[in-house]
This record gives structure tokens, C-alpha cells and sequence, in this order.
């Protein structure tokens, strides 16, 4: 029951642990992972990541995000680009321009960015007020 021999524990996340940028900490500079990343500091700079990308609460990043999927509760200012599900928590606030196959937002979102959605296919515009509300043009 208590052996050593237990089978090893399979990883959920793609390419191992996750990474984290922890709440005053700051980072100039890009990353590349196939990690999972969590933001709750600040970011100044691009993230590449074949995982998911969280921005916590007091996070915030300013670059370029390129990811499979990502979770937003903080800031970001610059392009994002999700190739599958972009889910915007009610504190979020995004500005500059996204990309994404899918798109949840809830309400008190503030979501000002130009917004393609379908991975490639006729995209979508989207706009949208400060109360996260969007809206199909």
C-alpha cells in the first residue's frame, strides 16, 4: 500500500511544472516555455507557450502572449493570440488586439481590443464597451 514502487504520477500540465511569476515581482523580457505559466507579478515583454497562460487578479502583462489557452482575472495591453479558449474573468481588463478560437467573458469585463475569432476561418469583428459586454458588428 505505502511502497515505493507506485507507478509515477503523469503530469496535467504540457511540458512539466508550471511556471510562476509571483505577486511584486517584475520581469523585462520574453519568455519561451511549453510549461504552463501563472502571472500574478508584472510582465513587460512577449510569451510563447504551446500551455496555458493565467493572469491573476494583481498580474499584468504588456507584449505579446501566444498560447493554446488562457485565463485572464488581471491586466494585459499588447496582442494575444489563443488558439483555443480565451476565458475573461469579471476583473479582467484587456486592451490592444486578440486573437482566439473560442471566447467567455463575464460580465464587468472591461474588454476594449479588436478581436478576431475562428483560428483562421472568416473572423469575426467584435466591439465592445467597458462593461465587457461584446457585441457582433
Amino acid at each position: 500500500m505505502f511502497s515505493d514502487k507506485q507507478k509515477p504520477r503523469t503530469m496535467n500540465e504540457v511540458g512539466g511544472q508550471p511556471n510562476r511569476i509571483e505577486k511584486n515581482t517584475k520581469i523585462k523580457g520574453d519568455i519561451i516555455s511549453e510549461a504552463d505559466f501563472r502571472i500574478d507579478g508584472k510582465l513587460d515583454g512577449n510569451v510563447k507557450t504551446s500551455g496555458k497562460v493565467v493572469i491573476g487578479k494583481d498580474g499584468y502583462i504588456h507584449g505579446k502572449v501566444e498560447c493554446v489557452n488562457a485565463d485572464i482575472e488581471g491586466s494585459f495591453n499588447g496582442e494575444l493570440l489563443v488558439s483555443d479558449l480565451l476565458s475573461l474573468k469579471s476583473s479582467a481588463v484587456i486592451e490592444g488586439t486578440v486573437s482566439v478560437n473560442k471566447l467567455a467573458v463575464e460580465p464587468g469585463a472591461t474588454f476594449n481590443a479588436s478581436c478576431t475569432m475562428g483560428g483562421g476561418k472568416a473572423a469575426a469583428g467584435f466591439k465592445s464597451s467597458n462593461n465587457g459586454a461584446a457585441k457582433a458588428s
